[in-house]
């Protein structure tokens, strides 16, 4: 490794990006927790809560689009492996604190690599689709807060954020 970056896994001796060799690894159960905020205009929350905008359920439709985005994460992200996944869950719920939606979504797998970019491109994209399908009444909205909650499994150990 570089002495510039070694704890860098993705990078080899040159510094070359890389995929990281995960055939010596031990399959174990993974899990991983990512979060997310889109804050709008009290209106546009009105809008989302009742699932009556011109798109339709927009909550509905946001979750189904995370699903598929953790499916296909090793196509958007060009070092992840691709992974066969037991579980992915996305929610859309209103933030606790009235001034948005918060998405959040949960993804397993038994395998020797973990799922936390799954579960953080599950949160992003359905973060996106949130504000694409919500942009014609609230173009003011803000994606922000994307982030791991939590990870399980693997040689590292455990995560809470």
């Amino acid at each position: 490794m570089s002495p510039l970056t070694p704890h860098l896994t993705h990078l080899d001796a040159e510094g070359r990006a890389r995929m990281v060799d995960v055939s010596d690894k031990a399959a174990t159960a993974r899990e991983a927790v990512a979060e997310g905020f889109v804050r709008m205009a009290p209106a546009t929350l009105a809008l989302a809560r009742t699932g009556s905008g011109r798109k339709g359920d927009v909550r509905a439709v946001a979750e189904i689009a995370g699903v598929m985005a953790a499916k296909r994460t090793s196509d958007l992200i060009p070092l992840c492996h691709p992974l066969a996944l037991s579980k992915v869950e996305v929610a859309v719920g209103e933030a606790t604190d009235g001034s948005g939606l918060r998405v959040t979504a949960n993804v397993r797998t038994t395998g020797p690599t973990g799922v936390e970019m799954e579960a953080l491109t599950a949160c992003s994209v359905a973060c996106l689709t949130l504000y694409d399908m919500l942009k014609a009444a609230d173009r003011a909205m803000v994606i922000e807060g994307v982030r791991l909650l939590e990870k399980t499994g693997g040689k590292s150990g455990d995560y809470r954020g």
